[in-house]
Parts: C-alpha cells; sequence; structure tokens
C-alpha cells in the first residue's frame, strides 16, 4: 500500500513538472498561424481564426492545404465596385476579397526601379526585360506566358501608378477589380462570369442572395497562362483526394447513370 501511495506522489509530481512544458507547446502550436489557399496559392489565402469561440471562419484541408469549407464566406470582405450590366445587384450583395492592400511593394517599386517611366527600348520590341529583383518576387515573369508574344507589361500595367492596372482607354483600375481589365480581351469569359456560369462564388445560393465573387486573378495567373512548357491552358489543379465510400458500398459506379431514362 504504502509503494503505490508512493508511486503516486511521484507520479503527480512528474505530471505537475511536465504540465507548464505541454502548456507552452499547446500555446505555440496554438499561436503558429493556419493559412490555407481558396483558388490558387499565393493568390487567394486566407487565414484561419475564430470567427466565435468553436466557429472558425475556414477549414483547411490537411493534405492539399486548400480551404474545404468556411464558416463565414463573407470575412474579410468588401463590397465589390461597380460593374457593366450588373447595376441591377442590390448594394451588398455582391462582395469581394480585397487584394490592393496587400500589393504596397508594387507602390514601392514604381519610385525604386520604374519610377512611372518607361524604360529606353521597351516600345520598340514590347519585351519584358527581367531584373534580379523582379526575377525574384516574380519569376514568371521571365519568360511571359499571356497573349503569346502580342502583349507586354504595360498593356495591363498603368504607366504611372504601379500599383494599378490599365484599361484599354488608360484608365487606372484597381488589381481588387482585375476583371475590368480582363474583360477587354476575354469578353466572352467576362459574361460567363458576370453571368455564373464561369469562375467560383461562394455564400446564399438563391439567385438574389448575397454572394462572394471571386476574381480573375485569384484562379488565374496572368504571367503564365499558357502554363510554361505546355504553352497551352492553365495550370493544371490537384483535386482533393474523393472522400471514402461508405461501408457496403464497393464502388461509385451508380453516379455515372443518369437517374432519368432518355
Amino acid at each position: 500500500m504504502k509503494k503505490l501511495v508512493f508511486h503516486t506522489v511521484i507520479l503527480a509530481v512528474c505530471c505537475a513538472a511536465a504540465t507548464p512544458a505541454f502548456a507552452q507547446e499547446a500555446a505555440k502550436q496554438e499561436a503558429k498561424e493556419t493559412i490555407c489557399f481558396e483558388s490558387r496559392k499565393g493568390a487567394s489565402e486566407i487565414t484561419k481564426h475564430e470567427i466565435k469561440p468553436g466557429l472558425p471562419n475556414v477549414k483547411c484541408s490537411p493534405t492539399t492545404g486548400a480551404t474545404l469549407w468556411y464558416g463565414d464566406p463573407y470575412d474579410g470582405t468588401v463590397p465589390m465596385g461597380k460593374m457593366p450590366l450588373l447595376d441591377g445587384i442590390p448594394e451588398g450583395k455582391a462582395v469581394v476579397r480585397p487584394r490592393s492592400e496587400k500589393l504596397n511593394l508594387l507602390g514601392m517599386c514604381a519610385t525604386a526601379c520604374h519610377n512611372g517611366v518607361v524604360p529606353p527600348g521597351f516600345p520598340k520590341h514590347k519585351k519584358p526585360v527581367p531584373i534580379p529583383t523582379m526575377e525574384s518576387l516574380l519569376p514568371e515573369v521571365k519568360n511571359l506566358q499571356h497573349g503569346r508574344g502580342r502583349i507586354w507589361c504595360l498593356d495591363c500595367h498603368h504607366s504611372t501608378k504601379r500599383n494599378m492596372l490599365v484599361d484599354h482607354f488608360g484608365d487606372p483600375v484597381s488589381f481588387d477589380q482585375p476583371q475590368l481589365l480582363c474583360g477587354k480581351c476575354h469578353g466572352d469569359k467576362l459574361r460567363d462570369w458576370r453571368d455564373g456560369i464561369h469562375g467560383k462564388r461562394i455564400g446564399e445560393f438563391v439567385s438574389t442572395g448575397k454572394k462572394r465573387w471571386f476574381v480573375c486573378t485569384e484562379c488565374h495567373n496572368p504571367h503564365d497562362v499558357q502554363d510554361g512548357a505546355r504553352n497551352k491552358g492553365f495550370v493544371q489543379i490537384a483535386p482533393e483526394s474523393p472522400p471514402q465510400l461508405p461501408n457496403g458500398m464497393k464502388d461509385a459506379k451508380h453516379e455515372s447513370v443518369h437517374g432519368i431514362a432518355h
């Protein structure tokens, strides 16, 4: 009996000594930020946090790091700016996640490197001439895969306001609304995106409900749309593995059979 009491006391002392270490390690893990991407890595990322106790704003895939589920699809969003032919959407029903606030570096580039002046020689051949700093920030720019050699930097970026895009009329366009630029060349895709056929939206299911709209550059890399060596299409996506089948179900062949006879 005495031995049992002695061992119990020793165990209690060891646990008491180990508890602070475990608590510190748990605190470190909790403090570590969890970031997952929504459509494209580096373009549409979201930091996990609690909206209220027990309810995270997002759930991330432990396999791919992609977003699996939203606790609040409107977290961190702002109303989308005015869009032609979308005047009928009630104010506040179409929202986007702003990206311009994360692109302050572009404003710095305007004064540090470009200074709003077209580099000599560019208007003659319209080919990007990467500098080491730019290559480290945007390595895909070295071999610009957009337009198959028919466009260059200042066809999309404003010549004096480097933290802005530019439309075909020379007017500045916010990075939060790249569709106003992309739609000038890709009118059919803009139409489909506007109608909800192309792209991604999350939020209320009903047509009149509030939705978060994903803009062009959240899904597509504008500097590498031909995907390098493939020189066609877009960067292929590695989808999440399919969910495990319920017990007793051997396969999912039934999904390939239409429920209504033709």
